[in-house]
């Protein structure tokens, strides 16, 4: 897998997005944004999920749909991974310190991301998912520098 540059793969099923997520975490720095596309049912906590494995989470992983946000230290790394999914406005994610999350050290993964349009900045990298026969297309646009 190379994401120096825009990247197109078909993943025929939940584990071969499990096996991709583990992947993307050897490549993704310590401090990143990265925005998880797609519609329900699409795989984006699928894709978490196995790059959190592959960081070392051993607990139970979920969708952070109503909680909004779960936190993971790893080895003195964090990882932040929001579902903006019920989000009714934008400026939620001011209340809830959004540019405090940003600005840490920390690998923050985004799904929903168009709910915090206007208050988000780009992401370094946007990740999407569409589902296809019985797997999904997933794309990756990695921001260039």
């Amino acid at each position: 897998m190379n994401l120096h540059e825009n990247h197109k793969t078909y993943l025929p099923d939940s584990e071969a997005t499990e096996q991709f997520g583990a992947k993307l975490w050897a490549y993704l720095p310590e401090k990143s944004l990265v925005f998880l596309n797609g519609d329900l049912g699409a795989g984006k906590t699928t894709l978490v999920r196995g790059l959190l494995r592959a960081a070392g989470v051993t607990g139970a992983i979920k969708s952070p749909t109503y909680a909004l946000i779960e936190e993971y230290d790893i080895a003195e790394r964090k990882i932040f991974h929001f579902d903006l999914y019920r989000l009714a406005d934008s400026e939620e994610l001011e209340w809830i310190g959004i540019d405090d999350y940003l600005s840490q050290n920390a690998l923050c993964l985004i799904e929903w991301s168009s709910k915090g349009a206007g208050i988000l900045p780009s992401a370094d990298m946007t990740i999407s998912l569409k589902m296809q026969d019985d797997g999904r297309l997933v794309e990756v646009h990695k921001k260039i520098t």
